[in-house]
């Protein structure tokens, strides 16, 4: 069964850093692309950023551009998302997913695979 768990999450004042980390179970994913979403209370959840299961391409939302980074770690079967200059507006329950069909090129959505999610919430 897969599993993707999510860590990492909390309070933060703006201008802040969390880094969030998702470990992978059940499968590897060493030859997935994966990416992290977030969704604000009363918003639809939305692409923030995606990474090619090569880790030679990522791809980022333009509000988040700059700021974070997402990197993985395959030996680990673990993709992180490094958040700087955090801004209330990124606020949001983070998720991590995971594509469920390997060696595809980096899209921004159809993500088979889905976390429980965590939450950030930046304060001003």
């Amino acid at each position: 069964q897969v599993q993707l768990v999510e860590s990492g999450g909390g309070l933060v004042q703006a201008g802040g850093s969390l880094s969030l980390s998702c470990a992978a179970s059940g499968r590897t994913f060493s030859n997935h692309n994966m990416g992290w979403f977030r969704q604000a209370p009363g918003k639809e959840r939305e692409f923030v950023a995606a990474i090619r299961w090569s880790g030679g391409t990522t791809y980022y939302a333009d509000s988040v551009k700059g700021r974070f980074t997402i990197s993985r770690d395959n030996a680990k079967n673990t993709v992180y998302l490094q958040m700087n200059s955090l801004k209330p507006e990124d606020t949001a329950v983070y998720y991590c997913a995971a594509d469920k069909t390997p060696f595809r090129p980096l899209r921004r959505y159809d993500y088979e695979y889905w976390g429980q999610g965590t939450q950030v919430t930046v304060s001003s």
